[in-house]
Parts: C-alpha cells; structure tokens; sequence
C-alpha cells in the first residue's frame, strides 16, 4: 500500500489542486496577480486514483485494495491588497475509498491553506517582461483527522510553512514558469503509543520530515485564455522506505514527479467569469501511488473598486 494523499503548498494533492492555472482564479503556484480590492472566489473539485504504487522502488500493485480513489471538493480565493501583493486561501473536503479489501473509507475537512504572493520585480528585459515572486505559507489541520491510516487517511495533520521563490518570463503570449519551494513539517502525534520506522520509537511522536518541490510551466497566456503543459516535483529530505507487504507510515519518504496541463477559459466579456480544468499524472515515485488527476473550477471576480465608487455616485444623487 501506499498514500495517496500528501501535504506540501500546497501537498501534493493540494498542489495538484492548487496548480490549476488562471489569469484572474490565480493560484500560489503560477505568476499572476489579482487588482487591487478584487476577490476572486470559486469551488473546485479534483478526482484522482491509482492502482499501482512504488513501494520504495519497487512498482507494484495490491489486490487488497483495488483502486484507491480521492475525491477532494474545495473552495479556493485570492484577494488584492495591491496589484503586487495578494492573499491566497484554500481548504478541502477529502473523500477517499478503496475498490477492494477491508480498509474503510475516510472523509472530512483537511487543512486551511494561507499564502502571501509579492511580486517585488517586473521588467522589461529583450522583448519580454521578467518578474520575480516570493510567496509564503502556512496550513494547519481544520479537524481531528486520522494521519495514521495511509493510504486512506485525508492527510498527515501536521501543521506546515513554506516560502516559494519563482520567476516568470513572457515575450507576447508566451510565457515560461519556474519555481522552487521548502516546506517545514511540524510534528504529529499518532494514536498509538509506539512505532518502529528503522527502530523502534517507545512514543506516540511523529518526527515529521521536510520537503521540497519544483515547479515548471509553459505555454500561452493572454487575458482571454491560459493553455499549459506543467511539470511538477515533491521530495521528502528524510523518512525512510515502506518495507516488503507493509503499510505506509506518516514519515515514509515520498517523491513524486508529476506532468500535465492547465487550461483556463475567460467566460464573459467583462472578465469576471472563468472556467478553469487540466490533468496530470505522476510518471515517477517512491513509496508513492501512479495517481492520474483531473480537476475543475469556477471562479468569479468580485470588484470591490466598482461596489466603492457606485456607493459614492449613489451618495452624490441623495
């Protein structure tokens, strides 16, 4: 067995989430940036599964759980405090199942998810534009969820932090992406009162591993759509390997290389509605599942500058 779900910012399964690209619905992952006072709000739904999985190494699959699938249904926003600083916020309801075996399915609110993205560099270099963001993070846990029942538990329950440097260029409508991310991982407590990893541990502490992760995109961008081809990357710096016929554990290292593409669709004339959808699935892992993702979106644009100045016309007629 193995995990499907694994937090990053993002968390792999929130960055599959997460990464869905947009020029309004932006996201902690890709280089835009909502106006000043503008919210951008909408739900999400991500569906992803696998059969076969790296124990360690080692590709295999096990008929005792069939396909392990994961439906996650978020809400997902991004505010403008200015044209180069937003707040972004996320938080998922997890269900899991598996198609074969005696493991129950689990579901449930994971964690809350917040970032900052500044923009402190936009250029014009040759002839395109250059810009540098940094983003940092945080999540904890909205309920007390089980971590200890992989592969189907909604997450790890760990409370994380992250900072994210990325950089962007474009020449027209094209454009290239590349970002890189630490995630620290704060301990967890288990419902057990001893555990053996590579020894065995006399508590009920989970020394959680770092992480890191990279991501790349590239494709079109204009106002009006957004298409794109991502590769994506999780490395756990520690933890150790799910031994032979074993269940995996919290601490487990767990890397994942996935690929995919975004797609993002501008609705209405006045850019306040947009459809948001992709796919990606994991080429290379360990202690990992060969998950396959698609997801959805819709987002909406509130203008809190036009709600002000049509308060203020209204005030001036009275």
């Amino acid at each position: 067995m193995t995990r499907l779900i694994k937090r990053n910012k993002y968390l792999l399964l929130l960055i599959f989430c997460l990464q869905v690209s947009s020029g309004f619905a932006q996201t902690d992952l890709d280089a835009i940036m909502m106006g000043k006072k503008q919210l951008c709000i909408g739900p999400a739904f991500t569906y992803s599964s696998w059969k076969n999985y790296w124990e360690g190494t080692l590709k295999r699959d096990n008929q005792n759980l069939g396909t392990v699938s994961t439906k996650m249904y978020s809400v997902m926003g991004a505010y403008g405090i200015t044209p180069k600083l937003n707040v972004l916020f996320g938080a998922p309801y997890v269900k899991t199942k598996a198609s074969a075996g005696t493991l129950h399915s689990m579901k449930g609110l994971q964690d809350l998810n917040l970032f900052v993205k500044w923009m402190p560099v936009e250029q014009e270099l040759g002839k395109g534009t250059f810009s540098v963001y940094t983003i940092g993070g945080v999540s904890f846990p909205l309920t007390n969820y089980v971590a200890d029942y992989l592969p189907l538990s909604i997450g790890l329950h760990s409370k994380t932090a992250l900072v994210r440097l990325m950089l962007d260029y474009q020449v027209g409508n094209l454009f290239v992406t590349g970002s890189g991310t630490y995630v620290a991982r704060d301990n967890i407590k288990i419902d057990r009162t001893s555990y053996y990893t590579t020894e065995m541990h006399l508590t009920n502490e989970v020394e959680m591993p770092d992480g890191a992760s990279y991501n790349f995109r590239a494709g079109y961008r204009s106002e009006k759509l957004i298409a794109e081809a991502v590769l994506n990357g999780w490395r756990t710096l520690g933890g150790f390997d799910i031994t032979r016929n074993n269940m995996p554990f919290p601490s487990n290292k767990m890397n994942a290389t996935t690929i995919g593409v975004n797609c993002k669709y501008v609705v209405t004339a006045d850019h306040k509605l947009s459809l948001v959808g992709g796919a990606n699935a994991t080429i290379a892992g360990r202690n990992m599942g060969q998950a396959t993702t698609v997801y959805g979106s819709v987002f909406y644009i509130l203008d809190f500058n036009h709600a002000k100045k049509a308060a203020k016309k209204t005030a001036k007629t009275k």
